[in-house]
């Protein structure tokens, strides 16, 4: 008998994908169509900023655009082949190459203009500063 893992949250990572690819995306361009790849992600939400890190190994930091639009924050590249190994008539291929496509919606707490990218250890980060006037602020009490 095979055993099978539970992942509860693997249908609704299915309907995400399957959202993803609607053809009436902002821009009208479909991630399915214009990416071979899709790298993982990580979003917090901080006091100050929300933040995406993405992994992207391999990918030379010049090889990647990053934009913001209409309050969509795009996120596109490539990772250029390189030699691949070949013996005995085996060939090994495990990491893809290609371009990538990932797009977020962002809240209208988002400060647009302030918008900051770094990479390291092959991890994009994206910091996006929420606007100043939505921060939450202690108010003093007099007695």
């Amino acid at each position: 008998m095979a055993m099978m893992r539970y992942e509860p949250w693997s249908l609704l990572s299915q309907l995400s994908r399957e959202l993803g690819r609607m053809p009436d995306m902002p821009g009208g361009e479909e991630p399915a169509v214009t990416s071979d790849w899709s790298p993982a992600v990580d979003i917090r939400e901080e006091n100050d900023a929300y933040v995406v890190e993405a992994d992207v190994p391999g990918v030379d930091p010049k090889d990647i655009e990053l934009h913001m639009e209409n309050g969509v924050l795009t996120l596109r590249g490539e990772r250029k082949h390189d030699s691949e190994e070949e013996k005995e008539g085996y060939r090994r291929v495990e990491r893809i190459r290609g371009t990538f496509f990932r797009r977020f919606s962002l809240p209208d707490t988002a400060d647009a203009d302030n918008i900051s990218a770094r990479s390291k250890n092959g991890v994009l980060e994206v910091r996006i500063p929420k606007q100043a006037r939505v921060q939450p602020r202690r108010i003093e009490i007099e007695s």
